[in-house]
Formats: structure tokens, C-alpha cells, sequence
């Protein structure tokens, strides 16, 4: 499948983890979501340091997993829903310009939360499957 495959590159080009060949879409994504947190834990704290080397790194990092979630996105399966998610990642992405550019916290924290509601959306996803599965099976 093409977008997981964009997603894999995304992943892989922002040194997240090995682990990747061995995941299914679900948790590639999840994955992703792991490691864009991380990112922008990092770029706060390298802004509190004032390590602002460091912080263009993760923010770099953060923002190119950003994009990769979006051009993972199935447009033909995913209609409304992966519109609605490609307009986000697109303003969590220029959240991520602005807090490179002055250094804002708050701009992070802002994607950071945007980002952990979507997180605990996809690690629901599994269970959903399982039940949705099940009541097919009965």
C-alpha cells in the first residue's frame, strides 16, 4: 500500500526506531504519533534551555513527521475524515514554522496537545476493530 509505505519513509527519515519493518498500519501510526510527541517534548525544552540548535533539530523532526502522517492520509478511503486530518496536520505544521521562527512554547504545547488527542484516537482504533470483528463473526 502506497501510504503506508510514505508513512514508513516518514518514519525512517525522522530516526524514530527500527522497529518499523515489523509494523502494521495501526501501529506504524501509532509509532509516529510516539515519536512526534517526543519531538516536541524535546523542542520545549531545548526552548527552556535555550539551545536553539537543538531545538530547530526536534522541531524539524516533529514537523517532518507532521507531513508524513499527511501524506500517509487515503484520500479515497478516508473522504471527509482524511480531509479533516490533512487540514489539521496542515496547521499543526504552521504551528510548528511559528514556534521555530519565535521560539513560542505555547505553539508547541499547542500541537502537542492536538497531537495527543489524535494519539489516543488511534490507540483506541485496535479494540474497536476487535469489536467491530466480533459483532460481524456473531
Amino acid at each position: 500500500m502506497a501510504s503506508n509505505r510514505r508513512a514508513v519513509n516518514a518514519y525512517q527519515n525522522t530516526q524514530v526506531s527500527s522497529a518499523v519493518d515489523y509494523a502494521d498500519g495501526i501501529q506504524l501510526i501509532q509509532m509516529l504519533f510516539d515519536g512526534l510527541i517526543d519531538a516536541l517534548s524535546c523542542a520545549e525544552g531545548e526552548i527552556e534551555r535555550k539551545n536553539i540548535p537543538e531545538k530547530t533539530i526536534s522541531i524539524n523532526r516533529a514537523t517532518g513527521i507532521i507531513y508524513g502522517l499527511q501524506d500517509s492520509l487515503d484520500f479515497e478511503k478516508g473522504n471527509d475524515l482524511a480531509r479533516n486530518l490533512s487540514e489539521l496536520y496542515e496547521y499543526m505544521g504552521r504551528r510548528m514554522t511559528f514556534a521555530n521562527a519565535h521560539n513560542d512554547i505555547n505553539a508547541i504545547r499547542e500541537v502537542r496537545g492536538l497531537a495527543n488527542e489524535i494519539r489516543g484516537a488511534w490507540k483506541l482504533l485496535p479494540s474497536l476493530l476487535k469489536q467491530e470483528h466480533v459483532a460481524k463473526a456473531s
